[in-house]
């Protein structure tokens, strides 16, 4: 039986219980009909890999991982006017509690108490076909938050709602402007500067700041190494699909969780005395490490379990922190990225371990 879904001039996605991996190219834009992921063997997942599609080629021809620039760079701002102009109710959140570039923008939406500010909406952990998605009629996953605004069934269909002519991917976090029914932002960096301080007058945490003017030159610097060796590195490492550069990137994420141990030794969070930007953006990638990245992605010199011991300590710091612990669905990350790559892990077995025990009080 194949099952044909079309959104009008939009690509068609074909479904089949069972077929070879074949791509279904329309309208320019080329994805993958959905194999029978259990029967794929590690070998044809590996001779299928010249012909994955955009949405599953993670790697560059030459075995490198790339990442896309984000295509929508609006700001949202409290000056009259403003195209995106700050008002309560106006603009709405989708995530991932699996991507730890969306998880930072759910730990500031909760820490400056904008949850009654800005709505929220969470696709499926499983990143299929068609990119992401919410639940399909009849599931009923927990964790899913349906699309209240839109009532898409798919995240692609806000991107080209904001953008008919979009072939990009189709990423989380997007902030959407109900008002003019558009993406504001889809990048992860600029969304938690904007929720830090363009709603402070419907924060319950108005005036407090995670980017504070007399650390941002510290704080942009040390973002900028943890994201290349870090954040992005273990992504390097985890879809290259040659060795040299994975060697080459395996390398790099170490040395970077070397360097943050370090750092950590005698202070208790990563710039200055205080809890900022910086913190939440290297903890969103800590918390996946030891039961994800470790693993699925073979950065296996270490754990932060086991080795590193200052990071441990700094990761519970976090955790612990109000708020925080309740943006965390570990279900959800484990499930993405073992059941999602399937050209790293064909079978879709999820491991059991969660990572460190991050209650333990310290």
């Amino acid at each position: 039986m194949v099952l044909i879904f079309r959104y009008g001039p939009r690509p068609a996605f074909i479904f089949k219980t069972v077929c070879s991996l074949r791509p279904v190219k329309t309208h320019s834009f080329a994805f993958l009909s959905l194999k029978t992921l259990s029967t794929m063997s590690a070998g044809a997942a590996k001779q299928d890999n010249k012909d994955l599609a955009p949405i599953f080629k993670w790697a560059s021809n030459d075995g490198e991982f790339r990442r896309q620039d984000s295509s929508f760079r609006g700001v949202v701002s409290r000056e009259p006017n403003a195209t995106f102009r700050a008002e309560p109710g106006r603009y709405h959140l989708y995530v991932s509690w699996a991507c730890p570039w969306a998880h930072r923008t759910v730990i500031v939406r909760a820490l400056k108490g904008l949850e009654d500010v800005i709505g929220l909406s969470v696709v499926h952990y499983l990143l299929g076909d068609g990119g992401w998605r919410f639940d399909l009629p009849g599931e009923k996953t927990p964790g899913v938050v349906p699309d209240t605004v839109n009532e898409a069934q798919y995240l692609r269909e806000l991107y080209f709602k904001a953008d008919p002519e979009y072939s990009g991917r189709y990423t989380v976090p997007v902030l959407w402007d109900k008002k003019h029914g558009t993406i504001v932002n889809n990048e992860s960096s600029e969304i938690i500067r904007i929720l830090n301080t363009a709603f402070d007058e419907w924060s319950t945490a108005p005036g407090v700041t995670y980017y504070p003017k007399d650390l941002a030159s510290q704080i942009d610097e040390v973002n900028t190494w943890v994201y290349d060796q870090i954040n992005n590195g273990v992504y390097k490492a985890g879809f290259a699909t040659s060795q040299t550069a994975y060697e080459s990137n395996y390398a790099k994420v170490f040395d970077g969780l070397a360097r943050v141990e370090s750092l950590l030794a005698n202070r208790k969070w990563l710039v200055g005395d205080r809890f900022t930007e910086a913190d939440i953006r290297l903890w969103t990638t800590i918390v996946r490490f030891d039961p994800v990245y470790h693993t699925h992605f073979k950065c296996n010199g270490g754990t932060i379990t086991h080795d590193y011991p200052n990071i441990l300590r700094w990761a519970r710091q976090v955790y612990q922190t109000p708020k925080i612990k309740e943006t965390v669905n570990m279900m959800h990350i484990k499930r993405h990225y073992y059941m999602s790559h399937i050209q790293i892990n064909p079978y879709r077995i999820v491991p059991e371990w969660d990572g460190p025990d991050l209650d333990i009080k310290v």
